[in-house]
């Protein structure tokens, strides 16, 4: 702080007297500081105006703005953070996005029990009950009930480990 304020004198003694009334008011005060005499003269309505909005809150001023923009028509526009990009790269990116997004692939699977074979009936029923931990009778009504989700939310290597011992039994299994 003193070497602040030391400098601040310095540079008082190497102004003129009115800079430094001027300087020390308007670091003192949240007020604007007079107009210079050699500005151009304002409108009285827009200095009414101007006069009205600098009374205003931070809350009351985003309102303002809020409503401004909806009354005029104006969109909001998102400025770039670092600015030093070129225009042409965000399109770069959104293009490559789709591709990403076509190569992910799909880690979680809901195994459905399309159909079967009347002659592997019971050994599907078996495998079932296996499966799901269900009673005799509640497998066998379970397969009947064909086409019907035999278990979701499965990772992909358990998914066919299923569907390939389904498969060998007479079972057509579908992986969503």
């Amino acid at each position: 702080m003193y070497s602040v304020a030391r400098c601040s004198l310095r540079a008082a003694r190497t102004l003129p007297r009115r800079s430094v009334l001027n300087a020390a008011v308007r670091l003192n005060s949240t007020a604007a500081p007079a107009a210079e005499s050699n500005s151009a003269p304002v409108d009285p309505k827009i200095s009414n105006i101007v006069n009205e909005i600098s009374k205003l809150t931070l809350l009351e001023t985003a309102s303002l703005i809020s409503e401004l923009k909806t009354q005029l028509n104006i969109p909001d526009i998102a400025f770039p953070a670092a600015g030093g990009a070129p225009a042409a790269a965000p399109a770069a990116v959104e293009e490559e996005a789709p591709k990403e997004e076509e190569q992910e692939e799909q880690t979680i699977f809901a195994i459905k029990l399309e159909s079967f074979d009347a002659k592997s009936k019971p050994k599907i029923i078996k495998e079932v009950k296996g499966l799901l931990g269900l009673s005799l009778v509640e497998s066998k009504k379970f397969v009947e009930a064909a086409p019907k989700i035999l278990k979701d939310n499965v990772a992909k290597e358990d998914a066919d480990k299923i569907k390939a011992a389904l498969e060998a039994l007479g079972a057509k299994v579908v992986l969503e």
